[in-house]
């Protein structure tokens, strides 16, 4: 890393973002949280602790939001507390979610999308403009806070979901380096994030929490999404390490899911009062529960809060009807509806209750964490006679659970599907939903100043896909092998040639590159091929159309190469095709950092 005078690490979360940062040489790192100015109403600026993941897109006469900020802006929109706000006001002017739509590749993520489903006379922006947006703001605030120590001349680390593939980060790395931050930031998977922050707060004595042969779940339940890994802590040459061993699939359940499972509840209420509310008064209520969750689920929180819905006309309501709701039964509501006592052999319910789906982003149909959670350890936590291994420890992480209840329902289950009890690393229930930030801080220290470091290489193995060879049939392509080309955990810094027969690069006109990937796929190895498989198995990335340019000794459409794959220092996954005639060769490349 650089000579600069702060480490900073940004949570780009799917609801809320954090930055943290700490002087880059101090002898004992003390995190500070970045207050972020926003606007928070019309013409109203206040610094918060967190930035809302939300984007609004003004009207014409709207002006003024957009102009309060103290510095100067000509975005399309207003990020941060406004624009939460006003998803109750205006839902179709609001984007939520951005983050998540990077990994859906059912779309077009630099296309105009955002709002998903406007009206067409409100102006559109992609998932990588609303997170450059994000983004934006942020490399505001910094060098408003600090102008003579820019954040583009900082040392950068940005979290993203362990679960993102390639394609996924490296948009995100597209939309970092266009809002201005520095080219050679890093990225670090919000779990290790999470680990990270732990080892901050306990220093060396985490070697008294963990032993060599231990595992650890980070089982990480955010705003939008459930984020899950498995750390292993193993002996090199006489010393701890720590290993990333396994990663979950990217979950869209989380937070906001209960928020809703809230307002659905209350909305019943309501309407036993006879009180029948519209698409706007339902949207409004989803927020007043976020609001109302948080306190009820807070430690010392109250024992019932009221929540209020306005009238939009008499013949609606007839003015503002309020509901008491009860905190024990929220947390029975949302315990049981999001952490039930499942067995370790179950798994999540994927059935749809209609042929026919509409296009949006692919949210979870079985909001059960635990269901969610047994799967993963049924998946990656297996002994050697097949068997599901217990995790000798836990740690949570996300702003869910710092509510005890939670986090006691999620204790219950998992000591419930094993013989010995899991023990729990102690985290700040209060500053759960900071941790990941302050976690890539010190990861960012820790890599300056010498420390411990979670190791794991690649979180997924990648495959190029390979048409073969044989007679055409009309109207079926042809059948599409999966030739694996890095292996799951592949160090940064190292390279390996590709064992493979001679395969031919198609030059000199526009071709499709097909890319897999798989989270599960832990024994493949560089050459082996795979004649078919599920979505289980491999998942497939973003193609990538290219023109390489013709051979300069070969004249004809394609030329005998075989692989070499290199992962670099920066986390960048190069595929060297390499002809095997002459000494010429053609790269292509996408950015798969996982950190260290």
């Amino acid at each position: 890393m650089s000579s600069s005078k702060y480490v900073v690490g940004i949570d780009l979360g799917t609801t809320n973002s954090v930055v943290a940062f700490v002087e880059a040489d101090a002898s004992d790192p003390e995190m500070q949280i970045l207050r972020i100015p926003q606007v928070v109403a019309e013409g109203m600026v206040e610094k918060l602790d967190s930035l809302p993941s939300f984007a609004y897109i003004p009207r014409d006469h709207e002006e003024a939001s957009r102009t309060a900020l103290p510095w100067e802006s000509d975005a399309d929109c207003v990020v941060g507390q406004f624009a939460r706000a006003q998803s109750a006001e205006a839902p179709e002017r609001t984007i939520g979610a951005a983050k998540s739509w990077l990994a859906h590749t059912g779309v077009d993520r630099r296309e105009n999308i955002l709002p998903w489903n406007a009206p067409d006379d409100v102006k559109k922006v992609s998932p990588v403009s609303a997170c450059q947006g994000y983004l934006q703001h942020i490399r505001n605030a910094w060098d408003a806070e600090f102008p003579e120590d820019r954040l583009a001349n900082q040392d950068v680390v940005v979290t993203v979901p362990a679960s993102f593939d390639a394609s996924a980060r490296d948009l995100i790395r597209e939309a970092a380096v266009a809002a201005g931050l520095p080219t050679n930031f890093m990225f670090l998977e919000e779990p290790q994030s999470a680990v990270y922050a732990w080892l901050g707060t306990v220093g060396d004595e985490w070697r008294k929490h963990l032993s060599v042969g231990d595992s650890l779940l980070v089982c990480d339940v955010g705003g939008g999404t459930t984020d899950l890994t498995l750390v292993k802590v193993c002996d090199v040459d006489g010393n701890l390490e720590l290993r990333r061993a396994a990663v979950g699939n990217h979950l869209l359940v989380g937070g906001d899911n209960m928020d809703l499972a809230l307002a659905h509840h209350v909305a019943e209420q309501f309407k036993s009062q006879k009180v029948n509310l519209d698409p706007w008064q339902s949207v409004s209520l989803w927020h007043s529960c976020r609001a109302a969750k948080e306190v009820l689920l807070a430690r010392d929180g109250a024992k019932s809060h009221k929540i209020s819905v306005l009238g939009r006309s008499s013949k609606l309501i007839g003015g503002t009807k309020s509901i008491e709701v009860d905190r024990q039964a929220v947390g029975k509501l949302l315990a049981d509806g999001f952490f039930p006592p499942c067995d370790l052999s179950d798994k999540p319910q994927r059935q749809r209750m209609s042929g026919f789906q509409q296009i949006g982003l692919p949210y979870e149909t079985d909001t059960a964490v635990t269901k969610h959670v047994a799967s993963f350890l049924s998946d990656h936590c297996v002994d050697d006679d097949g068997n599901v291994a217990q995790p000798t420890h836990v740690l949570f992480n996300g702003g869910v659970f710092r509510s005890a209840t939670l986090r006691g329902r999620m204790v219950n289950v998992l000591d419930g599907w094993f013989s010995d009890p899991i023990e729990q690393l102690a985290a700040d229930d209060q500053s759960l939903d900071q941790s990941v930030a302050r976690g890539a801080a010190f990861y960012a220290w820790s890599k300056r100043n010498g420390g411990v470091r979670i190791r794991g290489g690649t979180a997924r193995s990648y495959y190029v896909g390979i048409e073969t060879a044989g007679l055409a049939i009309p109207g079926a392509p042809r059948p599409l092998r999966a030739l694996c080309v890095v292996p799951f955990g592949m160090e940064e810094g190292t390279e390996i040639d590709v064992p493979s027969a001679e395969i031919g690069l198609v030059l000199g006109e526009p071709v499709h590159f097909r890319f897999f990937s798989s989270s599960n796929r832990h024994a493949d190895q560089p050459g082996d091929t795979l004649d078919s498989w599920t979505e289980e198995d491999l998942h497939e990335t973003d193609s990538m159309e290219a023109e390489l340019p013709a051979s300069q000794t070969v004249d004809q459409g394609y030329v005998p190469v075989r692989f070499e794959s290199r992962v670099t220092e920066l986390g960048v996954f190069e595929l060297w095709c390499v002809s095997t005639k002459s000494d010429e060769r053609w790269k292509l490349e996408f950015s798969v950092r996982d950190t260290e």
